[in-house]
């Protein structure tokens, strides 16, 4: 099984500017890489990890039992913040991490359904508890469905005919694998695309999965709510790996930190910002983590400071 690496570990960190006092969320603790690294810089403060995989959040509390800093670790949509933190009797924080990437230890388990190189049931659920699942959305979503999640969130160029050929399989039996799926996908592309490095698949389960876990609307809250619970030099972090998330991430940081002019452009004085941006353009892994950590490739960090 492939060892999780996690991306962008020391722009992250120092990205956080983290004060060994402070209180900090990581609120995709997946197997804890990033959360390690935190709470090696804490003394006094407080590391609250959030994770809806309950692998995950096993094998986080096994990796993070020796850090001598106090850490929390629940089981929850990280849309949630502010329920979690009123439960806890927090008003604000120091520093919000979301890292939005798949753990890889996910796509190395077979019947969790995420990966095109395993053959397994057709799942992809985050928290194994919800009721969608990607067979669902296979087997019963119409044409013009199935096209609004593999055009919005793959992008894929082939998306009608592959969203047909599923209709046209799914018809005689339902599709069950994600092999089923593979071969069907592959079936729907010319030989010329079949050769392209990459796997022919990955856009239509990136698709998938967003859509299973309704990833971008989540996302949206997420950051409306960790913006709020910022205290001031307090600084939210988001590592996207999709350009739908990128997009997400960048209009709602812009919109905190960026006056409207009037048609000259020319912003008004009284207005006064409440947030600043740290990374006018985001940053991006080094050819040497590229090398080392395929999974950074398509990773962009983009951090927001309250004032």
């Amino acid at each position: 099984m492939e060892k999780h690496v996690p991306v962008l570990l020391n722009e992250v960190i120092e990205g956080l500017n983290i004060k060994s006092d402070g209180i900090y969320c990581d609120l995709t603790l997946g197997r804890a890489g990033h959360s390690s690294k935190i709470l090696e810089k804490l003394t006094t403060g407080l590391l609250i990890g959030v994770d809806q995989d309950q692998t995950a959040i096993d094998e986080s509390k096994e990796r993070l039992a020796n850090y001598p800093a106090r850490h929390i670790i629940i089981k929850s949509n990280f849309s949630k913040l502010k329920e979690i933190l009123d439960e806890l009797g927090i008003d604000k924080v120091d520093g919000i991490l979301m890292d939005l990437g798949v753990s890889s230890p996910q796509f190395d388990i077979a019947s969790r359904g995420f990966s095109y190189n395993y053959d397994g049931p057709l799942d992809m659920r985050m928290d194994q508890n919800q009721t969608l699942t990607a067979y669902t959305i296979v087997n019963t979503y119409p044409l013009n469905e199935l096209l609004r999640v593999f055009n919005d969130y793959g992008e894929d160029r082939y998306s009608y005919q592959i969203a047909k050929n599923i209709i046209k399989y799914r018809d005689n039996k339902p599709i069950e694998t994600t092999f089923e799926l593979v071969g069907i996908i592959k079936g729907s592309k010319p030989n010329k695309e079949l050769n392209k490095i990459g796997h022919p698949a990955k856009q239509i389960f990136q698709a998938l999965r967003i859509e299973t876990n309704d990833e971008l609307n989540v996302l949206k809250v997420a950051i409306k709510e960790a913006l709020e619970v910022l205290r001031p030099q307090g600084r939210l972090a988001v590592i996207s790996f999709h350009s739908g998330e990128d997009r997400i991430v960048k209009s709602m940081f812009n919109e905190k930190t960026k006056i409207k002019g009037n048609r000259l452009n020319i912003p008004d004085p009284e207005i006064k910002l409440d947030y600043r941006l740290i990374t006018p353009h985001p940053i991006v892994a080094s050819e040497e983590e590229i090398t080392n950590n395929h999974r950074a490739k398509s990773a962009k960090l983009r951090i927001i400071e309250r004032l």
